[in-house]
């Protein structure tokens, strides 16, 4: 929920990023078959895992229409499932079990669950990706088939989620290598070598990539193989400023003593306390090279290893655990937000869907957006209005919500109502917010009591709280000496409780009471201004900005926004051009305390 940095310990330590997968070219002595390479040592064949390899008939469906009938085999290296069709015989994709999230059983997506008459739950299973990858839905042909599939498939991700460093960079070899040997002859010619360039999005002149696989081609086949291929990959990702940083700390400029690193943990890494025993850990647990670690020397493969890993990071690592004071107001925190959660793909024609919401909340992200319209048999339903986008049922959505909300954090979750639903079906979404919700689902102040501040993530653990239209004030629903009517005795005031009447008046024309009545912490109102907003806005209000206004704001105003944003919440949300669903840089918003920047898709983290 929270995004306050963590000290940092060096400029100069690496990235743990997906790219780190592919910085080092994890040489070992002697040649190496592919053969060899294509085997992960850690998995022990298993008769599930055997099963699998055999191969299995599976429907991979799309929609209620859209069911065909695939080969789904797992490949020998037990990392790579091709699958494809029964009809062609001809391999229609491949997938890496390092790329699979989770497996999830049953009818857990909307395409199954409109499938759930025509195919019990146990024959059902769902492959989820990381990343935006769409997922794969299949329906086995008995229980027995679909619970090897599922089974074997997380016995293989545990294997995966565990690989140290060296061997997640073996097996990030081996998906390449897989993916662009389209012949599966265990070699790679040129033409191979291009496309396999494309599919990693590497913009390289063609006559240096073909220097780069003349130089590798040791054998002069005119192809790739083995140890020839690795060496390819060392050149390919090659990083002259890491070599340059090695090279001032290695005298021969080949390797790094154990007094060399050092000497760089304390310069660089300000390491500062049991430095000779950290070298020593490090090179025994990144330095490829057998003889090196028996030499006590890290090569310049394990010192890009060692980068690239997590103890290579750029972050405090005791700044991963929760550390931070959550007992401040809730407007004190940035909030990790998401626009559009439902939308999976572009703004105008895009897919709809709950899995949205599903990679949104396992990502940590703690504010969602939901559009809701009328639907068919009085069932409100969500989707980008006025577009070309799908729609999914408002009860998905909540009942998703309920699920997921708290898996990866115990701190409130706010769901962003924008509702363009009729009196009868707002009914509705109370109603189902309420049923499906039940005491997660904040329906009053935490103490009874009108607040003088926003309460604190630390009281509001495991509570959803609605951000929407409400009518009248907090106070109109509380009892006690809070709620008398304000004092009219002046003009003024006066003229601001006829306002307010009226206002209340036109809210009780377009929102049922029973919606108004779940909103408490969180009430949308249009922001006129900070000082208006100083004299007359409650801890419980907030205010939505298009980040061209809050930009204006910050330049106009700065301070004036800063002290807004400590006694409220204020929600930035991207232009309406950004029907690609990009997104703006948040950095600016954060520097006058804005908590909620919505993005298109997962918040900025």
């Amino acid at each position: 929920m929270l995004h306050e940095h963590g000290r940092v310990n060096s400029t100069l330590k690496g990235s743990s990023d997906l790219a780190g997968h592919r910085r080092s070219s994890c040489q070992r002595e002697g040649s190496r078959t592919m053969a060899s390479l294509l085997c992960n040592a850690r998995i022990q064949l298993t008769d599930t895992l055997e099963q699998m390899q055999q191969g299995t008939l599976m429907r991979k469906v799309k929609s209620k229409s859209w069911k065909k009938q695939r080969y789904f085999k797992l490949q020998d290296d037990c990392m790579t499932i091709w699958y494809q069709s029964k009809r062609t015989g001809k391999t229609e994709s491949a997938f890496s079990i390092s790329d699979v999230e989770t497996v999830r059983e049953g009818h857990q997506s909307e395409v199954l669950q409109s499938l759930a008459e025509e195919f019990p739950p146990e024959r059902c299973f769902t492959i989820v990706f990381y990343g935006r990858r769409g997922n794969l839905d299949l329906i086995a042909g008995s229980a027995e088939e679909a619970q090897c599939w599922v089974q074997g498939l997380r016995q293989l991700i545990e294997v995966a989620t565990s690989m140290d460093q060296r061997e997640k960079i073996d097996q990030w070899i081996r998906d390449w290598f897989q993916k662009a040997d389209k012949n599966k002859d265990g070699r790679m010619n040129f033409k191979e070598v291009q496309r396999l360039l494309k599919m990693m999005n590497v913009d390289m002149n063609e006559d240096h990539a073909l220097r780069l696989f003349q130089d590798a081609d040791k054998s002069e086949s005119g192809t790739l193989e083995g140890e020839e291929f690795v060496l390819f990959y060392k050149a390919l990702t090659q990083r002259d400023e890491v070599l340059s940083l090695f090279q001032d700390f290695s005298e021969d400029g080949k390797k790094l003593t154990l007094l060399e690193l050092v000497d760089f943990l304390r310069q660089e890494q300000l390491e500062d306390e049991g430095t000779e025993e950290l070298a020593m850990e490090l090179i025994d647990k990144y330095e490829p090279s057998e003889t090196a670690r028996a030499r006590h020397v890290l090569s310049a493969d394990g010192f890009l290893m060692y980068l690239c890993s997590p103890e290579g990071s750029i972050f405090n690592p005791r700044h991963r655990a929760l550390w931070q004071d959550m007992s401040q107001p809730l407007c004190h925190y940035f909030i990790s937000s998401s626009h559009n959660t439902y939308l999976i793909e572009d703004q105008i024609r895009g897919h709809s869907s709950i899995e949205g919401y599903i990679r949104a909340l396992k990502r940590g992200c703690r504010c969602l957006e939901v559009d809701c319209w009328d639907g068919p048999n009085g069932e409100p339903v969500v989707y980008h209005g006025h577009t070309f986008t799908s729609k999914i049922p408002f009860r998905e959505v909540v009942s998703t919500l309920g699920k997921y909300a708290f898996k990866t954090s115990d701190y409130p979750v706010i769901l962003s109502l924008e509702n363009h639903c009729s009196m009868e079906q707002q009914e509705v979404l109370a109603q189902q917010l309420k049923t499906i919700l039940g005491e997660q689902l904040l329906t009053t102040t935490i103490d009874g009591r009108v607040p003088a501040q926003l309460p604190s993530p630390e009281e509001l653990k495991h509570k959803i709280l609605l951000k929407g239209k409400k009518i009248g004030r907090l106070e109109d629903m509380l009892d006690g000496p809070e709620d008398e009517a304000p004092d009219v005795s002046d003009d003024d005031n006066g003229a601001e409780a006829e306002e307010e009447r009226r206002r209340v008046k036109k809210d009780k024309e377009t929102l049922a009471q029973v919606l108004s009545d779940c909103v408490v912490y969180c009430k949308n109102v249009s922001f006129r201004g900070f000082q208006e907003a100083r004299s007359h806005s409650r801890p419980s209000e907030i205010s939505s900005l298009s980040e061209a206004k809050a930009r204006k704001l910050i330049r106009d105003a700065g301070n004036e926004f800063v002290r807004h944003n400590t006694r409220q919440l204020t929600r930035i949300y991207p232009s309406g051009m950004r029907t690609d669903s990009s997104n703006y840089s948040p950095q600016e918003m954060w520097n006058v305390g804005c908590q909620i920047d919505s993005w298109h898709g997962d918040g900025p983290v």
